[in-house]
């Protein structure tokens, strides 16, 4: 369906490439038939809530914040490997009452078409929901979002993927408020010293630090680790590490002992 068939649409919007672009496009063509849906949660860095915020305010579109509580959701806290269902079930069905009180017919959000070649159950919720996803339909990668932002002028074009702090643990890892707040601060500290692609990935005591691959080289300096290590002990972690591969979209789903088959498919 093409969003000028939409009437009226609901965007979940985080404040990333994708669904700044989508709701840019859903702004021109629906013009104030568009409303942004954002959540605010201790598994969404607080900068990006200020930068979607901000966002909208420029564009013009109304904005409803909601507040999303996913530790409290059962199993979500456990890190089951199906804790992304769990996530976006809970949060498409708010967004959907919160359509519904403002009258709006549909709901979309930013997933493209090279969210397919990962393990993504979130997909299962949208599809369950109903939730459109109109990049996706429309056959758009990464790199196409990209180009096109660039032209429009958004300020997100090259803004690294920012995936919720939750999935910066191994499976079965307990999830909690003061281990969401360290990987928050570690990848803060990281972000002010000039790396945009970055992950801290948590493993017990030990946060594995992932980089853009070409700025891996930037750690072959000892004052540098010297400052990151002191940083890091401070905030609570005992070692750092940096993963030797670099940063790369779901590094956790590499050690689920399950298939995720044919990447064509939109969930397992």
């Amino acid at each position: 369906m093409g969003l000028a068939k939409m009437g009226s649409l609901a965007v979940a919007f985080s404040g990333g490439a994708d669904s700044t672009f989508l709701l840019k496009v859903a702004r021109e063509v629906l013009r104030d038939k568009v409303l942004a849906v954002t959540a605010r949660s201790p598994i969404h860095p607080e900068r990006e809530f200020r930068e979607a915020s901000e966002f909208a305010r420029r564009l013009g579109v109304a904005h409803v914040i909601i507040r999303s509580e996913e530790l409290n959701l059962k199993g979500f806290s456990d890190n089951r490997p199906d804790r992304c269902y769990l996530c976006k079930r809970a949060l498409f069905s708010k967004i959907k009452a919160v359509a519904g009180r403002h009258g709006i017919e549909h709901i979309a959000e930013g997933s493209n078409r090279d969210d397919l070649r990962d393990y993504r159950p979130g997909m299962r919720a949208v599809e369950e929901l109903g939730i459109l996803s109109p990049l996706m339909e429309a056959g758009f990668g990464k790199a196409a979002i990209r180009k096109l932002s660039k032209q429009m002028g958004l300020p997100t074009w090259d803004k690294p993927a920012c995936a919720c702090l939750a999935s910066r643990f191994p499976y079965g890892e307990k999830i909690t408020r003061e281990k969401l707040a360290m990987i928050e601060q570690a990848e803060q500290y990281l972000t002010r010293l000039g790396l945009k692609q970055v992950r801290v990935r948590w493993h017990g005591g030990v946060a594995r630090i992932e980089v853009d691959p070409a700025r891996r080289r930037d750690f072959f300096n000892l004052k540098l680790m010297d400052r990151i290590h002191e940083r890091f002990r401070r905030i609570g972690f005992t070692y750092c590490a940096l993963d030797l591969k670099g940063y790369r979209a779901g590094s956790m789903n590499e050690a689920l002992k399950i298939s995720i088959g044919n990447p064509g498919k939109r969930h397992r």
